[in-house]
């Protein structure tokens, strides 16, 4: 029987790496088939510790071009070929996605030429696609998922985007970074589960306290651009998802306790709440 996973694979808000959660990525799994959602940070190696072989992952979809969402791209294109890739993997994102992947290879040229030759596999660049959008809409299609885009608002970016992945058993929606968006309310609509970025506000509070001259400055954007974790538990009711998934959480230590993320959200939503961890499976 076909069955539809969702593993969090790292769960940290923010470019700054942290022991305690890896940075954004996570993979959709149907039955064997691998879609995987961002690649921050070691993304391979948190494939590998989830027992997933980067070489099955089919497709990769990036929400926006922040460091801490796509800084392993270039890594997961080269675990992927050297632990065994066969086939096409195909990249989906915004622009300027294509050229990153041509300064990619441009950079590893030497090692992907070399590592070529010596070991006779296929030329990385031949197992390499590239699926630019501009547009929110159905972006991908087979036989195990469809996956639809919707624009979210993350400024200064403007082609930032959630994802939901309709699976034959269930659906999941990944949020991506985004302030309260209508759009994902929409794209969210009657899913099974939704993957929620999240920040607490009094511990905004307490960072700006200590960098006093950045205070305003970092304040006004975390509120423009993410969502806290009181709004994130209206959208899911919004919604009507049956379970919302806390991930991407600024801060990213532990600092704030997984029952108050929770208290917070299940405030205003009468779902399951799930404080997401790095390599939960839910």
């Amino acid at each position: 029987m076909t069955r539809t996973r969702l593993i969090l694979l790292g769960t940290n808000g923010g470019p700054v790496v942290r022991l305690d959660r890896a940075s954004p990525a996570q993979v959709v799994l149907v039955d064997d088939a691998a879609y995987l959602v961002d690649c921050g940070e070691g993304v391979v190696r948190q494939l590998v510790a989830a027992g997933v072989a980067p070489a099955t992952v089919r497709e990769l979809f990036i929400t926006h071009h922040h460091a801490d969402h796509n800084i392993g791209y270039g890594g997961l294109l080269m675990g992927a070929w050297v632990s065994g890739l066969d086939r096409v993997l195909t990249a989906h994102g915004p622009p300027p996605l294509a050229r990153m992947t041509e300064a990619f290879f441009v950079m590893n040229d030497f090692d992907l030429r070399m590592r070529a030759a010596s070991t006779g596999r296929t030329a990385l660049a031949d197992l390499v696609a590239v699926e630019e959008f501009a547009d929110p809409g159905v972006v991908f299609e087979d036989a195990c998922v469809t996956v639809t885009a919707a624009r979210v608002p993350h400024p200064p970016i403007d082609q930032a985007y959630a994802f939901r992945f309709d699976g034959p058993d269930r659906s999941i929606v990944i949020s991506g970074d985004t302030a309260r968006s209508d759009d994902l309310v929409a794209l969210a609509e009657g899913a099974d589960v939704l993957v929620h970025e999240v920040f607490y506000p009094p511990a905004i509070e307490q960072m700006a306290a200590v960098d006093t001259q950045r205070a305003s400055t970092l304040i006004e954007h975390i509120v423009a651009c993410h969502t806290s974790v009181d709004e994130v538990g209206e959208i899911a009711s919004a919604a009507g998802v049956t379970t919302l998934v806390l991930s991407h959480f600024v801060p990213g230590d532990t600092s704030v306790p997984d029952d108050v993320w929770a208290e917070r959200a299940r405030r205003r939503f009468g779902g399951e709440v799930i404080v997401g961890r790095d390599l939960l499976e839910v």
